[in-house]
């Protein structure tokens, strides 16, 4: 089960790579932001119309969660003009590379101390080291 999840999670990442390649474009036509707009509003009709037919009926309210949940809202669309501002200039592996070294970099630190709520795993030798291939990997396209 858990190998199906991580081809599910290799999937998603490829979809990311595919919006970066997107978003650059959309962005020079229309403005980074507004490129940013067109993705969230996308996203959210399609999320809209999920939530019509999958989500279920008695689910707990969204305003009665705790605030620090929902600051995913502010970060989502910093994320995405990042991408669109950056991808034109430094291409969409770069960026996904330097977005992959951020991510794990702080996702390190989440698991290490069990942020937001999240089981603690603690660093070891080995998410070291992988984290050190990424950053020789941003490192060697950096200069290639």
């Amino acid at each position: 089960m858990q190998i199906l999840l991580v081809l599910i999670v290799v999937l998603g990442g490829m979809g990311l790579s595919v919006e970066a390649g997107l978003l650059g474009p959309l962005g020079s036509q229309v403005g980074e932001l507004w490129a940013t707009l067109t993705i969230f509003g996308v996203g959210a009709a399609l999320t809209f119309f999920l939530m019509l037919f999958f989500s279920p009926r008695d689910s707990p309210s969204f305003f009665s969660q705790p605030p620090l949940l929902l600051v995913g809202g502010i970060l989502g669309p910093i994320y995405v003009v990042i991408l669109t501002v950056v991808t034109p200039v430094i291409g969409v592996a770069m960026t996904m590379i330097g977005i992959l070294a951020g991510q794990v970099s702080k996702s390190l630190i989440i698991d290490h101390y069990g942020l937001f709520g999240t089981t603690e795993r603690k660093i070891d030798k080995r998410r070291i080291i992988a984290l050190c291939f990424i950053i020789a990997a941003l490192f060697f396209m950096a200069k290639g």
